[in-house]
């Protein structure tokens, strides 16, 4: 009779295990996503700082691969604001998604915990 118990619950200690490295690879790549935005949204912060008290007349360009192209200072403030935007509400996302993760692996261990009193209740 002990055996059968000790073998389920060394399967569900091992997908536990499973889940948690899983878990703890995906909240390692949201941190490094959420890391990578906050710099794209820091650095579209500063340049839109020197674009914006430039005077209208000023000649700018955006780089498209290996080319630049004029564009109007409205048109890179407004790329610039939106890239801004873009990424704060993926780092949102991301953020959800981190908290969701980790509320599912404490989830398990709760069960696998319920399931280890239970054992010793038997």
């Amino acid at each position: 009779m002990a055996a059968p118990i000790d073998l389920e619950l060394k399967k569900a200690f091992a997908e536990l295990q499973a889940k948690v490295i899983d878990t703890q690879q995906k909240v390692k790549l949201a941190d490094i996503q959420i890391d990578q935005l906050n710099r794209i949204k820091k650095h579209a912060s500063l340049t839109h700082a020197e674009v914006t008290p430039l005077p209208d007349s000023t000649r700018m360009y955006e780089g498209v691969g290996r080319m630049f192209i004029l564009q109007s200072k409205d048109e890179i403030s407004n790329q610039l604001m939106e890239k801004q935007k873009t990424a704060d509400d993926k780092i949102k996302e991301l953020e959800q998604k981190k908290t969701y993760l980790e509320r599912s692996v404490k989830e398990a261990e709760d069960n696998i915990r319920e399931m280890l009193m239970s054992r010793r209740a038997h």
